[in-house]
């Protein structure tokens, strides 16, 4: 039986369709959030929802939106040393963290990630928690249009605000005013290296009773700032500022 001619163009119609809004969609989602400061993230939201069902009257949700600015350079320093030194140079993605991620997943029952900063973003702001194959290959698409439209700075400041930080506390002014009582400006390198060691786990480790691991894990982040250069560093950001509209 040959194929009717007149579907195959409606379905290519509807299919060119489909991928136009999706497209349009994807604009109006990421691009207006290169100026605009999302309020929100769909992490916080879910992270929300699950509280008001278990009826936990203990969750206190905490969060406060500053600039770049307004962090002390030690704490985006921090971050990057501690989940992606490569932020600077890479368009989203960092091909060599992600293969050795993979081949420690295979010989250990604790997973370890592989994300850029920029992967995480896309995944805080658009996408849910657990594991899946879908929500990976969605998180790559999003990485690739955040690279595209904001700037290194951008991107970073969006992370350094959504990020979790402990239980219901997102957001560096959040979680520096409640584990350290001083605004996120005021950061110590060495309370910033404590900061970006609680981010691989933020539900069980606590910043502000630190556990031997988690000291462990500030002083090598400590050692990877200087080893860097200091804050001296984000100056590259500048010379990479990533891809502009």
């Amino acid at each position: 039986m040959r194929p009717d001619p007149r579907r195959r163009r409606t379905a290519v119609r509807v299919a060119r369709r489909v991928g136009i809004a999706w497209l349009a969609l994807s604009a109006l989602l990421v691009v207006p959030l290169r100026w605009l400061d999302p309020p929100l993230d769909a992490f916080m939201i879910e992270a929300r929802i699950a509280a008001w069902r278990r009826d936990d009257r203990h969750y206190v949700f905490r969060h406060r939106w500053v600039a770049l600015r307004s962090i002390s350079p030690n704490l985006p320093l921090a971050a990057i040393a501690a989940e992606d030194q490569k932020f600077p140079f890479h368009w989203g993605f960092d091909f060599s963290a992600m293969h050795a991620a993979y081949l420690h997943d295979l010989d250990s029952r604790r997973i370890r990630g592989g994300s850029t900063i920029s992967q995480q973003v896309a995944k805080n702001l658009f996408l849910w928690s657990g594991r899946s194959y879908l929500r990976k290959a969605i998180e790559a698409y999003f990485t690739v249009w955040i690279e595209a439209c904001w700037p290194k700075r951008r991107i970073l400041e969006v992370y350094l605000n959504v990020a979790q930080f402990g239980r219901g506390t997102y957001g560096a002014e959040a979680a520096s005013r409640r584990f350290f009582h001083e605004p996120a400006s005021r950061l110590t390198p060495a309370q910033a290296a404590l900061l970006a060691a609680v981010l691989p786990n933020p539900d069980h480790e606590r910043a502000a009773a630190p556990s031997p691991e988690l000291e462990r894990r500030r002083a090598w982040i400590l050692q990877q700032m200087r080893d860097l250069g200091g804050p001296r560093f984000l100056g590259v950001l500048d010379a990479y500022p990533g891809r502009r509209l």
